[in-house]
């Protein structure tokens, strides 16, 4: 495999074994859509299940903790009219360090999500701060991809959500990148200690058991950094005159509703192996992947009267 660009999106889709080079786009402003896309191992079985809207974030393709197999899995099960990826999606920051790592299975993720936008579906990439090398690329289309920094999506019930990554309103990411670096490492580290502890328990007979999830629920001050994170992204969103936000970033799975305002985490693919999805009549569900659908949490959609007009596309917006 050749060696992966991270510097800018059109060098990584030209030279990635990920994107191949007739994958590549021939135009910037419009959509490269390919006629012979490669087959992805999934064969064209309709999926079991169909929502209105899917939302994923923090997959982080590149790295050895990521879970492809199991997100292949879910994308076999699962269609849907729209997906949104909410940023993370590749680790740019791993694959600028030395030894690549990028298997077989992250080439077929990368390719399920390609063969579904050319079958129909609209998807669209909201750029995190690990693949923020696709940022300057708001706007523009990529193998029927687009890339857009900050997007709104209208839900059948007529709710406005605002989809942001969320690194923005994390003043570490913000206003101290080396320290951003430093958790990272930390947090890697953390994974490959934990791999080594699962191995242990699965031996034992027990079940999985995640280190990382465990401290951040039982340091003070990370609980106080979600707790900030979540207010703020709610705040901006009012300020947007939204009714709730859609966001990746800190790993941790939510949704709920106070004060009639949606706040939306979709989790990762790395230990929570969690999505958001939009069903046809406006209901948020969050769901875990295991082996199959479980419902983490949902909200219902609201009364017909008090929606706003069902027929209202996605706008995109400047970040």
């Amino acid at each position: 495999m050749r060696v992966m660009a991270t510097d800018t999106l059109s060098r990584l889709m030209r030279n990635s074994a990920a994107f191949p080079e007739d994958l590549a786009p021939a135009q910037a402003t419009g959509a490269a859509t390919p006629t012979d896309m490669p087959q992805d191992g999934g064969g064209d079985a309709e999926p079991e299940v169909k929502w209105r809207t899917l939302w994923l974030s923090d997959i982080h393709l590149g790295t050895r903790d990521c879970k492809a197999p199991q997100l292949l899995e879910f994308l076999r099960h699962c269609s849907a009219d729209t997906i949104y990826l909410v940023g993370d999606i590749i680790d740019g920051w791993q694959l600028k360090k030395k030894g690549i790592y990028w298997p077989q299975a992250h080439n077929d993720v990368v390719q399920k999500l390609l063969r579904k936008a050319r079958k129909g579906t609209r998807v669209v990439f909201v750029p995190g701060n690990h693949d923020e090398f696709a940022r300057p690329y708001d706007g523009l289309h990529f193998g029927g991809i687009e890339v857009i920094n900050q997007v709104r999506h209208v839900t059948a019930d007529g709710r406005t959500l605002l989809i942001v990554h969320g690194d923005l309103f994390d003043s570490v990411v913000l206003y101290a990148k080396w320290l951003a670096h430093l958790g990272d490492a930390a947090y890697m580290f953390t994974l490959k200690l934990n791999r080594w502890l699962n191995h242990a328990r699965l031996k034992l007979g027990l079940p999985y058991w995640s280190l990382s999830q465990y401290l951040k629920h039982k340091i003070k001050a990370a609980v106080n950094t979600i707790s900030s994170f979540e207010t703020l992204l709610s705040d901006e969103a009012r300020r947007q005159q939204c009714d709730g936000v859609v966001c990746g970033h800190i790993h941790r799975a939510e949704l709920r509703s106070e004060d009639r305002q949606i706040y939306a985490n979709c989790g990762d693919w790395v230990e929570s192996l969690t999505a958001l999805v939009e069903d046809f009549d406006g209901r948020l569900k969050l769901l875990h992947w295991n082996a199959g659908l479980q419902v983490l949490a949902e909200l219902a959609p609201q009364p017909a009267a008090q929606g706003r007009d069902p027929a209202m596309s996605a706008q995109a917006v400047s970040a």
